[in-house]
């Protein structure tokens, strides 16, 4: 059986006696003539002149009311599917919805994406914040490429692997899975991840909204008013759906008293009411929704995985007018017009089961673990900045993270490659490399001692962030159906009897089956043995180069002086040991950038509680909330380090009709070709407004020569957000614009503009 039938019923439940196919008006189905009778009708509908959404709600008419019912669900039973999913049933298929045997309908097959497909044995790319890194939207529509090859080899028609929401507090456990804090970057990327998946199967963008905590995210209420909600928390996601995303994720968080799953503010008024969405809108896992009938009117259209709350409680409130069929129709039409308009794409050609983990794959992972690299410190010793370091050198590679696969969260973006190549993998090919784990500090130095240059591999694992996989209100677990239904059980259990074996990597060998714990970061900095590690290898070496593995900022201020080389390198997937030798040993020249800002303290962040009732988010976080207090970062927001030097030379600015249009330029001032992140900053006419990122762009230099750089801008990305009108103001007045290489950079080029 093919994967992607795993969680599929073999037939579909039986139609209600007598109705046939049946349109619904107010809460009563009435009898109509069917337009189109199957999807294959619908299809044909659509290549003769009908929109997807006319065949879609012809074809909704065929169905019987058990048939529309269906469809609102995923369609596996829940307790026999938490079983399977507690057996490491996560990577084994897709999660399939909305399949209708007998019309043909094929539905959806779930499957998780963020760094590669997590069904089988995939490439694992770095995480999304990694590709943050590299402020590059071209390379990372090709990762986005890449993924959607290899789950569209999988089975997988859906992916949930756009995560835009923006890095609010680098304690988020899933940091890792989105791009940064700044929601014109993350949007950019996320737009380009949408592109490049698009080729090959639909993808959703998730979680709608204010989902920027773990520990608390069944519970926690968000508090957020107008100007900040669209400001900052939505404007990433109405990129990706102006880039035309197939689906929106609801979050499981309640945003201003009501659960995201049912607030209708968010799914219909903005989503689709301001921002004209025709896609359809699924839930988050298991507990995405507290109320069947409010989450059908308020605008979500499948409760995934399984058949949950709705196949227990909605049949009861259509029965008593608590819901309404009219929208259990447009519901199931959102799904299947969305079907119609992607069917060439999922209609087409299966990639062959060797572009999973190809090496064409491979290679991209490498350059993007290198691109990600962000160099923060690189200081001279002995009249030499110690990076690069020479390939000839003996190296003492330290950290028991150095010669560990670290991945990052072992939660639902978790991809189970068996070829992943660690940081002494890596660094090993290229120089004579000793290997200490750092258990004895002692030994550790001693062993640093002895070597030309010393490599000290410390940060973050599964066990100090992720996804949330703990203890919820027991109380959810009642709105579930008691039992599963017989037929549907025994479909489904018939069915994942037949599935292909995936091979469990051995890494993964003391972990239990399922997901880890994750959550939210308790430790923002170093663990206390890693510092002493650091500090015993630089003192026993000066030449010594601190690589921090993590999924956002790792604050270092005690520690920092004492070293004279620190990168970031993120977690770099499958070749995150090749990817980042390449950077050190200078055969890549670093051009990661800070995608969040380092502070100096934890006092300098807005607050944070893990276990939090509720939360009130603002316009202030990362950079903007560092600028307003007056705090001075550790590492600015887009900064990096490279192995050359550059300067912005003079530059000019002015408006032409709805645009902006910045002209500059970049010198390479050192003495080796490279490339520089170019920033546009814009400070508003409302004083009171944190300033905008509002462009970028990656310029590359070749030594000793300058290259012209140019942004244009949209006026309306300018705009601030009325709250009385419910609507955005165009911009007016005078703005300051700054050409820069990082958030708040000193020698960045002021322009004074009218609009």
């Amino acid at each position: 059986m093919n994967p992607s039938s795993a969680h599929e019923p073999n037939d579909v439940p039986p139609a209600t006696p007598g109705l046939g196919p049946v349109a619904a008006t107010g809460g009563h189905p009435q009898r109509i003539e069917p337009v189109v009778t199957t999807f294959e009708e619908a299809r044909a509908a659509v290549r003769a002149g009908s929109t997807p959404e006319e065949a879609a709600r012809g074809l909704v008419a065929a169905l019987s009311l058990d048939e529309r019912l269906w469809c609102l669900d995923g369609d596996a039973p829940t307790w026999a599917g938490l079983a399977f999913l507690a057996e490491d049933g996560y990577h084994r298929a897709p999660f399939a919805a909305a399949r209708v045997e007998r019309v043909g309908l094929p539905g959806i097959a779930f499957a998780d994406g963020p760094r590669g497909c997590v069904v089988g044995n995939a490439t694992c790319f770095p995480v999304a914040m990694a590709r943050g890194a590299t402020w590059d939207p071209a390379l990372e529509e090709r990762v986005g490429e890449a993924i959607g090859r290899e789950l569209q080899a999988a089975g997988a028609t859906l992916t949930g692997a756009v995560c835009v929401n923006v890095l609010r507090h680098p304690a988020w456990g899933r940091a890792q899975e989105t791009y940064g804090e700044d929601p014109f970057h993350v949007g950019e990327l996320a737009a380009a991840a949408a592109r490049g998946l698009q080729r090959h199967v639909m993808a959703c963008v998730k979680h709608l909204a204010c989902n920027s905590m773990e520990n608390a995210r069944f519970s926690v209420d968000v508090e957020v008013d107008e100007v900040a909600l669209h400001e900052v928390f939505l404007p990433q996601f109405r990129r990706v759906v102006d880039e035309g995303v197939a689906s929106v994720m609801s979050a499981y968080n309640s945003v201003n008293g009501e659960w995201c799953g049912q607030n209708r503010e968010l799914l219909t008024d903005v989503l689709r009411g301001e921002w004209g969405f025709t896609g359809f809108v699924i839930s988050d896992w298991i507990f995405g929704l507290r109320d069947a009938a409010a989450s059908l009117a308020a605008g979500l259209d499948i409760e995934m995985p399984y058949r949950m709350v709705r196949a227990s409680h909605l049949p009861v409130a259509l029965e008593e007018g608590r819901a309404s069929w009219d929208d259990v129709d447009v519901a199931v039409a959102r799904v299947v017009a969305t079907l119609l308009r992607f069917d060439d794409v999922l209609a087409g050609p299966v990639p062959p089961p060797d572009v999973v983990g190809s090496p064409e794959h491979r290679t991209l992972a490498r350059e993007v673990a290198a691109r990600s690299v962000v160099v923060l410190r690189n200081e001279p010793v002995g009249g030499t900045p110690v990076l690069p370091v020479d390939p000839g050198s003996r190296l003492a590679v330290l950290g028991r993270l150095a010669s560990t696969v670290n991945l990052g969260d072992g939660g639902s973006s978790d991809v189970w490659d068996l070829a992943c190549r660690t940081v002494l993998d890596g660094l090993a090919v290229v120089a004579d490399a000793v290997y200490d784990d750092g258990t004895d500090v002692g030994h550790a130095a001693a062993v640093a001692a002895g070597a030309d240059a010393a490599v000290v591999v410390v940060g973050c694992t599964h066990l100090d962030e992720g996804e949330f996989i703990g203890a919820t209100d027991p109380s959810l677990g009642e709105l579930f159906p008691e039992v599963d239904e017989p037929d549907v059980a025994e479909r489904f259990t018939a069915a994942i009897a037949e599935l292909a074996p995936v091979v469990k990597p051995l890494r993964l060998a003391e972990r239990a089956a399922g997901f880890s714990t994750g959550g939210d970061r308790s430790l923002l900095r170093l663990h206390p043995g890693d510092v002493e590690l650091v500090r015993a290898a630089a003192a026993a070496n000066p030449r010594t180069v601190v690589v921090l593995q993590g999924g956002s900022a790792i604050l270092a201020s005690e520690w920092v002086r004492d070293v004279p080389a620190i990168v970031h390198a993120f977690y770099g997937g499958c070749e995150a040991g090749p990817g980042l030798a390449d950077v050190l040993f200078g055969a890549v020249e670093p051009t990661g950038r800070l995608p969040f800002s380092v502070p100096v303290d934890e006092a300098d962040l807005p607050p944070f509680g893990r276990e939090a009732a509720t939360a009130c988010y603002d316009r202030w976080h990362g950079w903007w909330h560092l600028a307003r207090n007056g705090r001075a970062p550790l590492f600015p927001f887009g900064y990096g380090l490279s192995y050359t030097t550059f300067a912005l030379g003079e530059a000019l600015a002015w408006v032409d009709r709805d645009h902006l249009e910045v002209r500059g330029s970049v010198r390479n001032t050192g003495d080796r070709d490279g490339t520089d992140v170019v920033q546009l900053y814009a400070e508003l006419s409302d004083a009171d407004a944190p300033a905008r990122l509002v462009g970028f762009r990656r310029v590359e230099v070749p030594v000793g020569a300058e290259v012209a750089v140019a942004l244009t801008v949209p006026v309306d990305r300018l705009a601030t957000r009325d709250p009385e009108a419910h609507a955005w103001r165009s911009p007016a007045g005078h703005h300051r614009i700054v050409l820069a290489r990082f958030a708040g950079d000193p020698d960045g080029v002021a322009l004074d503009v009218d609009l």
